[in-house]
């Protein structure tokens, strides 16, 4: 069948896209540790595979994948999850299925590689399910309660001790004992739900994701004790950057809006720390404190 040369060279595009996808299913079926999410990572690059042919009968032509892509996808699955790795892809690819309806009078097999391509993506949304994910909830508990409480007292602390070094271990003693209360209220609460996730586990990610955001929040202070007002500016950008890069994993791996979910938690966050930072004036004011 003749096609344009316009057309053509969409398909070109479409060929190297699947083949590039091909390889990158085909790694991440190897690694992750469901034999039924393997199995479907398995027929989604078999799919993948026999669009490249489908699209090949038109153009002729043997199209080399994009290996550059291939690696990245590939290592961020690993890093943050096949689930992320996956979903962040299909994201990509839902992009270039746009161009699939300018193509189907010329090639009848561009609406059923669509469909086909939905189907994958709604095969990923219900069937891959990773322990990180479950626990995502566990997560946001630390993130959220760390930010909050810590950049509201470290707002509050800057302003009444004027001290890098105090005001590091006194956020340091707070977030540490606010970790491990909130582990332990994590643990009780997860041991009281009717859930598949496990108590012990749920409160390790609560603690470690509070620890871990505590240390960020802290460090600048710890690095340059002199300046507690540009640390202050650092950590708050900390916890906005911080909010920013959690809310975008959880937009793309669960499906969730980014948008709303990131300007409640840096609302919040900066308003705490606003607020805790006139109380520590008028704190400092009302005891006489100079330093």
């Amino acid at each position: 069948m003749e096609i344009s040369e316009d057309i053509r060279q969409q398909i070109l595009r479409f060929q190297q896209t699947e083949i590039t996808e091909h390889h990158i299913y085909k790694r991440l079926s190897k690694r992750i540790n469901s034999p039924e999410n393997a199995k479907i990572l398995e027929q989604i690059a078999e799919d993948e595979l026999r669009h490249y042919n489908g699209w090949k009968k038109y153009t002729k032509q043997d199209i080399e994948p994009r290996w550059f892509y291939i690696w990245f996808y590939y290592i961020i699955s690993v890093l943050f999850g096949f689930t992320f790795g996956v979903k962040l892809m299909e994201q990509g690819e839902k992009a270039a299925q746009g161009n699939y309806a300018a193509i189907r009078n010329e090639v009848p097999e561009a609406e059923r590689y669509e469909r086909e391509e939905d189907a994958h993506e709604e095969q990923l949304i219900n069937m891959l399910d990773e322990e990180r994910l479950q626990y995502a909830g566990s997560v946001v508990l630390g993130l959220n309660d760390a930010l909050v409480e810590l950049t509201g007292a470290l707002a509050g602390l800057t302003l009444a001790l004027q001290n890098g070094k105090l005001i590091a271990l006194s956020g340091l003693i707070t977030g540490i004992a606010a970790s491990m209360s909130m582990a332990a209220s994590e643990y009780l609460s997860t041991r009281s739900e009717d859930t598949k996730k496990e108590p012990v586990r749920a409160a390790i990610y609560t603690g470690i994701a509070y620890i871990i955001t505590v240390s960020l929040l802290v460090l600048p202070y710890l690095l340059m004790p002199e300046r507690y007002y540009l640390d202050l500016v650092i950590t708050l950008t900390t916890a906005v950057i911080i909010i920013a890069v959690f809310n975008y994993y959880i937009s793309v791996a669960k499906g969730e809006p980014f948008r709303a979910r990131f300007l409640e938690m840096a609302g919040l966050s900066l308003g705490v720390a606003l607020f805790s930072f006139i109380i520590g004036y008028f704190i400092r004011q009302w005891l006489g404190i100079e330093v």
